[in-house]
């Protein structure tokens, strides 16, 4: 099956990142081996035309381009965001409870709360301690062989759960056990610098994650099932095409750019709301000795595609769908719409994004949520309101969106590939 061994890329890409932080680290090491210079915003920039580039912020969001033979005459953009609905740790996480160590959490984003009951979660994230002369030393880390859990209540002491819904309070019944008898807070509060092998913890973002790695579903292998698939695997599309057509073009200028916090409203620093793209985007000119009008010019003759995860129809709630809009899983891409500008795409820009798939003979669908359901959004509408620049939404369907086990078909993520490089191309 010709589609597996992308998707062998996409696991190991899925399984070594388990927060923003990871998946920019592993962005840049793939970067690193072709080519491609890290700049700093902190620095003055110096660039040369047919050379790549990429710049982090925070170190969970990245912008990387490659910059035309000659004068820019345009961009082609493709973007998603790092971050997935999760739990993060408290500042001060653990407690003692009934004489077991906790972990209280935080809810990230919209997470399907009950999927992650009753599942091995590992801890991810960074963390910031006190190193030498007083410095601040940051370090990803990945706990996986001490795996905490949030057990659900049992049936018998919940008798209407099957009947009248599973209900979790998020203050009072969604903290994690990560031990057995813990004496008191002292013992409690030295748990996570044991976990993990560092004594001066000064302050972290700290995540829990499903450790049950990425799995085929089906006799042909033909759906993946994995946490954070909402939207690395947008991002894995991206950077996957990105760097298999980062031959430098005559006048345009080709750009990616992953920014984290889209699933709690994108108004960071490091979000899509942020200025981060538009000030790479003026640097970049500015160092090539163009001027803040070649920056508008440009912006206004460019395109952004938006590529995040589409509502595939489920089979068990059919009705839920519009029903002239079911996008299937295995069909190919989805262009989403919404005339609230939920999504940005245009009549002008999904029908560039038609043409290029029906040249490249790349299957697509249209989705649009039903009148009496509101639909969810993307960094799109963000970006296309703050730049100004031509923007589309595109996707691939799924199911269990924002669940701790979410599922795709293999052959849409490889058309999304497909797709995507042709557009650089």
């Amino acid at each position: 099956m010709p589609h597996l061994l992308d998707m062998q890329k996409l696991i190991t890409f899925l399984q070594g990142s388990p927060t923003a932080w990871h998946a920019v680290a592993n962005m840049r090491q793939q970067l690193d081996k072709r080519g491609f210079t890290p700049l700093h915003e902190s620095e003055t920039w110096k660039l040369k035309h047919g050379k790549g580039y990429y710049v982090v912020r925070d170190g969970s969001s990245l912008i990387a381009f490659v910059i035309p033979r000659k004068a820019i005459h345009s961009a082609k953009v493709a973007a998603s965001h790092t971050d997935s609905p999760a739990f993060k740790l408290k500042p001060n996480a653990p407690f003692v409870k009934e004489g077991m160590l906790m972990l209280g959490v935080d809810i990230y984003g919209g997470p399907l709360l009950n999927s992650w009951l009753n599942r091995d979660l590992g801890i991810a994230g960074r963390i910031f301690s006190r190193g030498k002369n007083n410095s601040l030393v940051e370090t990803l880390v990945n706990i996986a062989d001490s795996p905490v859990v949030i057990p659900q209540l049992a049936i018998h002491l919940d008798r209407d759960v099957n009947t009248q819904g599973l209900v979790l309070h998020k203050q009072n019944h969604l903290a994690a056990l990560a031990k057995l008898d813990c004496k008191d807070d002292k013992e409690a509060g030295l748990y996570l610098s044991k976990l993990l092998g560092v004594k001066d913890i000064l302050s972290s973002d700290l995540f829990l994650y499903p450790i049950e790695p990425p799995a085929f579903v089906g006799p042909k292998k033909e759906m993946l099932a994995a946490y954070r698939i909402d939207s690395l695997c947008s991002v894995h599309s991206i950077l996957e095409a990105f760097l298999a057509s980062s031959t430098p073009a005559e006048n345009t200028l080709k750009l990616c750019a992953f920014w984290d916090n889209e699933e709690i409203g994108s108004a960071t620093a490091q979000g899509a709301s942020s200025p981060f793209f538009s000030e790479t985007v003026e640097r970049l000119i500015y160092a090539l000795n163009g001027t803040r009008a070649d920056y508008l010019r440009i912006v206004s003759s460019s395109l952004c595609v938006s590529v995040d995860l589409g509502h595939g129809v489920h089979p068990n709630y059919a009705d839920k769908h519009e029903p002239q809009h079911k996008v299937k899983l295995g069909q190919g891409i989805t262009l989403k719409y919404s005339a609230q500008q939920r999504y940005a795409s245009t009549a002008a820009t999904a029908g560039y994004i038609k043409a290029l798939c029906g040249k490249n003979k790349i299957p697509f669908q249209e989705l649009v949520g039903r009148g009496d359901l509101s639909s969810g959004s993307t960094i799109g509408p963000i970006h296309a309101n703050l730049t100004g620049m031509p923007t589309v939404d595109i996707g691939i369907p799924q199911l269990s969106m924002h669940s701790a086990r979410e599922l795709i078909a293999c052959s849409d993520q490889a058309a999304m590939t497909k797709l995507i490089e042709c557009y650089y191309s």
